[in-house]
């Protein structure tokens, strides 16, 4: 029991510090896309889904958890500490004029913990039982644009626009089996910020213009809860070579809940310093703590996936009531989306392959993603990608036990393409994620004989 205890506590102590790390580490790309709504949404799947496309709503893996749709949580086995980061490369192309910017990025992607709570007379009935904790990004907004334009009669003049947040969940997570069906919930505090701002200033050779700043900056959190359902059909059953045919479907989704809003606001005139900074000139006018919502719209995603021995096939699709979001009761530049998401995984392994042959125990994925966009600055913006991935084991093939104590390492590299000519804007990504899931049986009860 002592060693127990004391595994929790290291635990607790590396899970603490691990969100210390992910809520210290700010983006650094800037794309324009992050001016409206929420924010640039970051993908809400975990490494291993993302390898397939982003299929997530009938994945149920021992090896990692699946945070998208909670009813998953019922297939681990094992204590699951899971961590998620990533590297993306941004390449945006203007057409007028002819510009090319890039940009990259790290951070954490999310943090888990996931346990079984089922217990041996729980089994017996084909009840199972888990729970999950973890802290992952929503969104994030990070942009800059300048513009200069000449302005008719009057003079040139330069605009910068600014803008900096974004959107995190902390949350509790639990789901129930009995015999085929799994439900699951998630619920949390979801809070973030927004922080934009518009400096503006004349260019002229004889007179010199104060420059305006115009800042709005918005701090807002509020409670969510989000659930699943997934459902196990078995198609085939081989006892003699435990080998099984499984089709599983599922269903996750959220709906609409309204975020409290605090907001600041700020009119003045400003100059700049020698060192970037500036300061206020003089106030023209100025708001504080002014309250209201923030409107996070309903999604839904349905899909199915077939399994069996060395297969995993799975379809999505997912779609957003982004035509709800409201903030402070105004809408913005966004869309109503839908994806389809087609993935697949392949696993060579059999049994009795030899440990000396560890790529048979690799796992292979890929997957391709199509939809609009839930950003709407040009009625015809598809988002499409394709992605590539693996399931690399880390613990020594020779060394892993019936207890189960191993380590996965996730990777996926995605491919992506939003906006298209006629929006004057288009945005390339790369994105590199990693994600290591370390399996143990922790908060187990010894038993001696």
């Amino acid at each position: 029991m002592h060693s127990v205890k004391l595994t929790i506590a290291k635990f607790l102590i590396l899970f603490f510090v691990a969100c210390s790390l992910q809520m210290s580490v700010s983006a650094q790309e800037n794309s324009p896309y992050s001016r409206y709504g929420i924010g640039d949404l970051t993908p809400n799947k975990n490494v291993l889904s993302r390898g397939m496309g982003g299929v997530s709503a009938a994945i149920a893996d021992f090896n990692s958890i699946n945070y998208t749709n909670p009813s998953s949580l019922t297939t681990i086995n094992n204590t699951i500490f899971d961590v998620g980061t990533e590297i993306d490369y941004r390449i945006l192309k203007s057409s007028n004029p002819a510009k090319k910017f890039t940009s990259a990025n790290t951070y954490v992607s999310y943090l888990q913990l996931a346990f079984p709570l089922t217990t041996p007379k729980m089994a017996k009935k084909d009840i199972f039982w888990a729970m999950s904790l973890g802290l992952k990004p929503v969104s994030k907004i990070n942009y800059k644009i300048e513009k200069t334009e000449r302005l008719a009669g009057i003079d040139s003049i330069n605009t910068l626009y600014e803008g900096k947040g974004g959107v995190n969940q902390v949350f509790l997570g639990t789901a129930l089996k009995y015999k085929n069906i799994s439900f699951g919930i998630n619920a949390g505090y979801m809070f973030g910020s927004k922080d934009n701002s518009t400096k503006v200033s004349f260019i002229d050779d004889t007179v010199y213009y104060h420059q305006s700043n115009s800042a709005d900056v918005t701090t807002f959190g509020g409670f969510f809860i989000n659930g699943g359902l997934q459902y196990d059909i078995t198609l085939r059953k081989d006892d003699k070579n435990n080998t099984e045919q499984n089709l599983r479907l599922g269903v996750f989704g959220n709906m609409k809940q309204n975020l409290k809003a605090k907001n600041d606001l700020v009119r003045e005139i400003i100059i700049y310093d020698q060192s970037g900074g500036y300061y206020r000139v003089d106030s023209v006018y100025e708001e504080k703590d002014v309250a209201g919502t923030i409107t996070y719209p309903a999604m839904i995603g349905i899909g199915g996936v077939y399994q069996d021995a060395n297969w995993m096939i799975g379809l999505d699709f997912e779609y957003g009531n982004w035509s709800a979001y409201r903030y402070y009761g105004q809408t913005d530049q966004v869309q109503n989306n839908w994806t389809v998401r087609l993935g697949a995984q392949y696993s060579p392994f059999k049994l009795g392959t030899p440990t000396s042959k560890y790529f048979k125990y690799v796992k292979y994925r890929a997957g391709i993603y199509y939809g609009p966009d839930y950003i709407n600055t040009n009625s015809n913006r598809p988002e499409y990608g394709v992605s590539l991935g693996a399931g690399l084991p880390l613990t020594s093939l020779k060394q892993r036990n019936i207890y189960g104590d191993y380590v996965v390492l996730n990777t996926a590299l995605e491919i992506g393409n939003r906006g298209n000519k006629q929006t004057n804007l288009r945005e390339n990504l790369v994105r590199f994620s990693l994600g290591i899931a370390m399996n143990a049986r922790w908060f187990r009860k010894q038993k001696y004989q």
